[in-house]
């Protein structure tokens, strides 16, 4: 299965060109910068959290172009294979091949996920680190430094592998000497350590992405109020998995706990922590986004494949095995049936498809004549802050060559060129001009007083002057 799916997934690669989204690109964009021998512009207008893991990727491939961006999907589609893999052995550690084959096919039937994978979002190669280190607690408890270094990997990609880290200190040096506490402690922290000292280095304050991400939140007006987040994470959590999954997942959930499973705590700490760290995110101002929460939904597959396998780990001897061995069959007939009813490849192939055709739209734009012509004359300027990492990638700009109409400072605009996306397409998320201002935005989407409409395709218009 395994194999096959790392097959698949490779094809996939191969067939649909895709490129790495807003935070993954600003990676290379920055090491960009650093290899022109410039400090990278953390701070650039509403620019995403830096993450520290991704530079050294990024510096090894943003010498390869465009290539290097596509092996950097490469690695995130591997990623993918790799949590479904350790998926895999969750499952078997729960119930055996039989619930090691469900819970994989699980995780790789969630379409979202290979599709994030797909367009190179990091919380992908993020889960994966997170699932195994997982595994290696579940399958050898307490393994110590193994599982922190995967922790750490992860809590430089992103924050929340802090408290999973810390939280497994805790766990670590419950019964340990004093001596053997310090070190489990500066094994947690390595990841705040580093991430902090990357900050120091660039921007001159360790604390600036954490001061960063609530000052653009705050500017994007994202917060949630608190009593909204319990429901919101629950819809979340079932976009990600799917009702029936997601119901599967709870009843998993309290037959293990009937069992008395005490082998699977790690894995059911996972769910808690994962919600918690969610709200904190979701009430500070960040995107209140599925992603935040994949770490708990993979758990949570894996007591969904519990549900329906549990019975092998039963007495052969006891009444109890046969009747769940029944209700599990009828359960996975039905739930055969509403995947095959509810999921859809040609929607992901169709976004895909969607996603390569914009990309090359605006390559096409960038390369007319009366493009470069007015761009030659000022800043080139995009209705908001989505299109600057892709347009100063393609063109290798500086900051100030890329301005964004939504930033209040840039003032007016006298001469250069202003690009305008088509209306069937601006309210995809890539490119929402409607997320902030508040007015939907039309105001960013018309192109200075005085410039004159210059070329266009289905995707994009650019309009200039030169004065």
């Amino acid at each position: 299965m395994l194999a096959a799916l790392a097959v698949a997934a490779v094809v996939g690669w191969a067939t649909f060109p895709t490129y790495p989204q807003y935070d993954s690109l600003y990676a290379f964009v920055w090491a960009r910068e650093i290899l022109d021998g410039v400090v990278p512009g953390f701070d650039a207008y509403r620019a995403p959290t830096e993450h520290p893991l991704l530079f050294p990727i990024a510096l090894l491939l943003a010498p390869l172009g465009d290539a290097g961006l596509r092996i950097f999907v490469l690695v995130d589609v591997l990623s993918f294979v790799a949590l479904v893999a350790a998926v895999w052995r969750l499952g078997r550690v729960a119930a055996g091949l039989f619930g090691a084959f469900l819970a994989g096919a699980l995780i790789a039937s969630r379409l979202n996920l290979p599709l994030l994978a797909a367009i190179g979002f990091l919380d992908i190669p993020y889960c994966a680190l997170v699932a195994w280190a997982t595994v290696l607690e579940v399958e050898h408890p307490r393994r110590g430094r193994a599982v922190f270094v995967l922790l750490a990997l992860a809590g430089t990609l992103r924050p929340e592998a802090w408290l999973l880290a810390g939280l497994y200190a805790i766990r670590m040096g419950w019964h340990a000497t004093w001596a053997q506490r310090a070190r489990y402690v500066a094994l947690a922290a390595i990841a705040p350590l580093v991430w902090s000292l990357v900050d120091l280095v660039v921007t001159g304050d360790p604390l600036f992405s954490l001061l960063h991400t609530d000052g653009l939140a705050l500017e994007l007006q994202r917060q949630r109020p608190l009593e909204t987040l319990p429901w919101l994470s629950v819809r979340l959590m079932a976009e990600i998995l799917k009702w029936p999954v997601l119901a599967l997942a709870v009843l998993g959930l309290v037959l293990a706990l009937r069992q008395r499973r005490t082998d699977l705590t790690v894995l059911a700490a996972l769910i808690p922590v994962t919600v918690f760290t969610y709200f904190v995110i979701a009430s500070g101002g960040l995107p209140t986004v599925y992603r935040y929460l994949l770490v708990a939904a993979i758990a949570l597959a894996v007591f969904a494949a519990y549900a329906l396998a549990g019975w092998t780990t039963v007495d052969r001897s006891s009444p109890w095995r046969a009747r769940w061995a029944a209700a599990s069959a009828v359960l996975l007939l039905g739930g055969a049936g509403f995947t095959v009813l509810n999921t859809s490849p040609k929607k992901v192939v169709s976004e895909l498809e969607r996603r390569e055709r914009i990309r090359d739209d605006l390559r096409d734009l960038l390369s007319r004549e009366e493009f470069k012509r007015v761009a030659a004359c000022g800043p080139i300027t995009v209705p908001n802050h989505k299109l600057i990492p892709e347009i100063r990638w393609l063109l290798d700009l500086p900051e100030p060559r890329v301005r964004a109409r939504s930033d209040r400072s840039l003032g007016v605009q006298r001469s250069g060129a202003a690009i305008v996306i088509e209306r069937r397409i601006e309210r995809r998320p890539a490119l929402d001009i409607g997320e902030v201002p508040r007015d939907g935005g039309r105001a960013i989407q018309q192109p200075p007083p005085g410039f004159e409409l210059l070329a266009g395709n289905r995707s994009f218009a650019v309009y200039g002057a030169c004065r």
